[in-house]
């Protein structure tokens, strides 16, 4: 992926190296999307939040303002970060709205959002309440050596597709379908749960469509490894993986085979229009 000669977002906040406590920091409906978040990548949601003293909560860490990122890890999201911002931009002035940015917060070990304390074990995730997309580093390590997805463009994918989750919540599609999920019974809620993931893949593709258009970001192999990436995370490979059986009716966030094809749809169409996963379903 070229992304060396990129631009760095001013919307970074880099946290890493800031130590605290662990615990769940508002509950409720925070809690409920945090945990939905940390379905993603497949892990067991009681490892990811922990309940605590409400006394042991701290305040964002001081120096949580946006600020540049020296290593190499860190410009390289800062710099994908900003590339969503150019597309997004764009997009929504030709719908006639206006994008507002999403803050990335890089951490280690644990992080405070609007939504709960979570610990790495989470993986990436977006808190709608804060419009913040969280990220701790060392989860590429886990996508290269666990889910065995290498490659900058995998990563690059990532942070697509938790920006797309923000692109939903600007949209109002997040809190319909968190408004629907509460009326409707485990599995209706499960179904509209893969819907919104499978959308935010096919925004990752769309993204990737028009950043590769204006700025010739892929190389030979790219999208092979978002394609690698986005099937490794399927909930049926995932299952299989952790259980030995898969059990459709409890997908929280798609196949393998879903995975792919709606990322490739944004990609191949590059078209917000083309990423109605929800009519998608209501014909399946």
């Amino acid at each position: 992926m070229r992304w060396q000669m990129g631009r760095q977002s001013d919307n970074v906040e880099d946290r890493r190296g800031m130590g605290m406590p662990i615990g769940i920091a508002g509950g409720g409906i925070g809690t409920i999307i945090l945990i939905i978040a940390g379905l993603f990548f497949g892990f067991d949601p009681s490892v990811i939040l922990q309940g605590g003293d409400p006394s042991t909560q701290v305040a964002p860490a001081p120096g949580s303002a946006p600020s540049k990122v020296d290593d190499e890890m860190g410009k390289f999201v800062s710099v994908v970060l900003a590339d969503t911002e150019d597309v997004w931009r764009d997009l929504f002035r030709k719908r006639n709205a206006e994008y507002r940015d999403a803050k990335l917060v890089l951490f280690s070990g644990a992080v405070q959002s609007a939504c709960g304390t979570a610990q790495t074990a989470v993986g990436p995730f977006y808190c709608p309440a804060d419009h913040k997309v969280y990220l701790d580093l060392t989860f590429f390590r886990d996508l290269r050596e666990r889910f065995r997805a290498p490659g900058d463009f995998a990563q690059a994918y990532v942070i697509a597709h938790e920006v797309g989750h923000h692109v939903q919540s600007l949209l109002g599609t997040s809190d319909r379908v968190q408004a629907a999920r509460q009326r409707g019974g485990e599995r209706e809620a499960n179904a509209l749960s893969v819907r919104l993931e499978l959308q935010a893949d096919c925004f990752a593709g769309v993204w990737a469509f028009h950043a590769d258009k204006a700025r010739q970001i892929l190389e030979q192999g790219d999208v092979e490894e978002a394609l690698n990436a986005a099937s490794a995370i399927g909930d049926d490979r995932l299952q299989k993986q952790s259980r030995g059986h898969v059990t459709p009716d409890s997908f929280t966030h798609g196949s393998s085979a879903q995975r792919v094809e709606w990322f490739q749809r944004g990609l191949k169409s590059g078209r917000m229009d083309q990423c109605d996963t929800f009519a998608a379903g209501r014909r399946s």
